[in-house]
């Protein structure tokens, strides 16, 4: 069974906002103190760049100052819209029972996950629970927010007799499909990582081997799929991808927002890969052209 309640004005909204303004918060000052660490590590960084020194020092200075600069250029892009979704369900030994879900992963001062990031395992059932298959969950809570002020809230309910009774009477939202659906249409890819659909999950989260086709028809969201399994894949198999040669989801890169592209990922355009060459087209003419000027 799904719940969803449609008014916003109501008291119970208005006391869910509040809660989920007060952790993030918390998730803003994580992210403040994380970029203020990375800011000051890589002028430190810089400082050590005084003529002299080994070449080994160099390159492990300009290695190290890669990636905090790497590092940075993330904190700064996930500044809006840093968290977006939560789950519930009965904590495990392996995971705890509420999960908040963002666009970066954000642990406290010990170590505790306190943000997971939307491509994480964790963060699966975020994607794939369903009134038929709610993937254990217990409820979906979408957050809205604008800069770092939470402006709503939609709760999707999936076991309405496991759920707590704080968390009943603060249950409150609208449907977020609706907000999406009515959006206007613009020119570039709209910020969709909040809103992806299990079907669309199932093709990012699919499997690196083997060769992937998505069928589909126009406006079906093949498009945002193919461009966040691109990202999902950075994150997930860096290592791996970064021996290969750049992958065709490079050249699309700048049509996806920053959320779901990863800093160390560039824009190129196929002739510019290894072992590409521009081949001039030539237009023959046909033979009935040079007979008469008619056609």
């Amino acid at each position: 069974m799904t719940l969803s309640q449609t008014n916003s004005a109501d008291p119970a909204a208005v006391g869910a906002i509040g809660q989920e303004q007060a952790y993030l918060d918390v998730l803003y000052r994580l992210l403040d103190v994380a970029r203020e660490r990375t800011e000051r590590a890589l002028t430190q960084t810089h400082a050590r760049g005084a003529a002299g020194g080994t070449f080994q020092a160099r390159v492990e200075r300009e290695v190290t100052a890669a990636e905090q600069s790497w590092r940075l250029a993330q904190l700064n892009a996930v500044e809006h819209g840093l968290c977006f979704g939560r789950t519930d369900a009965e904590p495990t030994a392996e995971r705890a029972g509420t999960l908040y879900i963002g666009r970066i992963g954000l642990r406290d001062e010990d170590y505790e996950p306190r943000l997971i990031d939307w491509r994480a395992p964790a963060a699966q059932p975020f994607y794939a629970a369903t009134p038929s298959d709610p993937n254990g969950l217990i409820r979906r809570r979408h957050i809205y927010t604008k800069n770092r002020t939470v402006t709503s809230v939609d709760d999707e309910v999936f076991d309405l007799d496991r759920l707590s009774e704080p968390d009943r009477k603060s249950l409150s939202g609208e449907a977020m499909l609706i907000a999406s659906i009515t959006a206007g249409r613009t020119g570039r890819m709209s910020d969709v990582v909040a809103t992806i659909q299990a079907e669309q999950d199932r093709v990012i989260r699919a499997t690196l081997a083997g060769v992937l086709v998505v069928q589909g028809g126009p406006g079906t969201g093949k498009t945002v799929a193919a461009l966040h399994r691109a990202a999902y894949l950075m994150y997930t198999h860096r290592r791996t991808l970064e021996r290969r040669t750049p992958s065709s989801s490079a050249t699309s890169a700048r049509c996806c927002r920053p959320s779901a592209r990863p800093t160390w990922c560039s824009a190129r355009s196929p002739s510019s890969f290894p072992g590409s060459r521009r081949r001039p087209m030539t237009i023959q003419k046909p033979p009935w052209s040079r007979a008469t000027s008619r056609w």
